[in-house]
């Protein structure tokens, strides 16, 4: 099977298609309102049918949008980017019976269905044994490293263990990654990891606490913060691995959101939530493949962003691929129900998850 699945787009021939009305649009009342039964976007697939049997894909989707109609440009954006007068979608029907159809079954592998109405172990558990999901995770890696966008959402957790942390440099410094999402902590920690060779005060190697541990990372916040920079500080102080090092040295752009717990934050810690917001959609809209590794809020954040396609060159429609990985189901469960249902996830901690792919990818 190809590392890429095919795309199969909808039998616009069947009659109900044929017969569907042209999509209605209403302009926008004001600035950031929409009007009332506006369509809200999935992450799926979804054309807009302009008359004559004509029906338009939208290009960058995301759950929880709106869509505003420029002739034969679709733009699928978030309500508060609406302006007044736009030409703002209005439907709420999926099927064509208002213009609108989303489709579920693109990628669906056309494989014979299982004969047995009742089943155990339909879906992935601690239970469940991912040797698959990791061999097609490697494949796609090495596939989209050279053909696609690979984006990493991360957690602390990978920079608070020696192996992981050399692991995720690997995985950068050779081209797994082409952005990366994360909040003040993986900064300061691996930055702290970098000077003081801890996590919040812990050995990264041997997880023994250090005398008045608990200020590192209060030091290497204050350090960065009197040099106003992050590359600074790895240039000045002489840093020279992790995972923020790997990234500026193959410059790769990272998007750093800030919350309310943050200490310091780093200088390039982005507070204003909807600038954040913003950053991070740019990589939603380029992403072919996601890994969002032991972050809840930040994988639910921008699962929500991400489509579950992309449009390429040539007009072609992939997939794209989202893993989520955590030691627990709770987040898995939590992304499937704010609505990113094709989300993959592997169970395991970071650490394992991490020095296995790198073990793999770097052969």
């Amino acid at each position: 099977m190809s590392v890429i699945p095919a795309y199969t787009p909808p039998d616009f021939t069947i009659p109900s298609l044929v017969e569907a009305p042209a999509v209605t649009v209403e302009a926008a009342p004001a600035d950031g309102v929409v009007p009332k039964n506006f369509h809200g976007t999935s992450n799926h697939p979804e054309y807009l049918h302009l008359g004559d049997n004509h029906w338009l894909l939208a290009p960058e989707s995301r759950m929880d949008a709106v869509i505003v109609l420029k002739g034969e440009t679709i733009d699928v954006v978030e309500a508060r980017r609406v302006r007044k007068g736009d030409s703002v979608v209005i439907g709420r029907t999926e099927n064509g019976e208002e213009g609108i159809y989303i489709h579920i079954d693109g990628f669906t592998p056309l494989e014979e269905a299982a004969v047995d109405k009742f089943s155990f172990r339909t879906r992935g558990t601690r239970e469940t044994p991912f040797s698959r999901c990791y061999d097609d995770l490697y494949n796609v890696l090495r596939h989209d490293r050279d053909h696609g966008h690979i984006v990493w959402v991360l957690g602390p957790a990978v920079a608070f263990d020696k192996d992981s942390r050399d692991a995720m440099q690997g995985l950068i410094e050779n081209g797994y990654c082409h952005g990366l999402m994360a909040g003040n902590a993986l900064a300061v920690h691996d930055l702290e990891a970098a000077l003081f060779r801890t996590g919040l005060g812990q050995d990264i190697y041997s997880q023994t606490l250090k005398p008045l541990g608990h200020y590192n990372h209060l030091d290497i916040i204050n350090e960065v913060r009197s040099r106003g920079s992050i590359s600074r500080t790895i240039k000045e102080l002489k840093l020279n691995d992790g995972i923020i090092y790997a990234c500026e040295k193959q410059q790769v752009p990272y998007v750093l959101a800030g919350s309310i717990r943050d200490d310091g934050p780093l200088p390039e810690v982005i507070s204003d939530v909807y600038q954040a917001q913003d950053a991070m959609r740019a990589h939603a809209r380029k992403a072919t493949t996601v890994v969002a590794l032991a972050t809840q809020l930040h994988s639910i954040a921008f699962g929500n962003m991400v489509p579950s396609y992309r449009v390429m060159e040539g007009n072609n429609v992939r997939p794209v691929f989202f893993y989520i990985v955590d030691m627990t189901e709770f987040s898995a469960d939590k992304l499937a129900n704010r609505g990113s249902a094709q989300a993959v996830a592997i169970l395991t901690n970071a650490q394992d998850f991490t020095v296995n792919l790198w073990n793999n990818l770097k052969k």
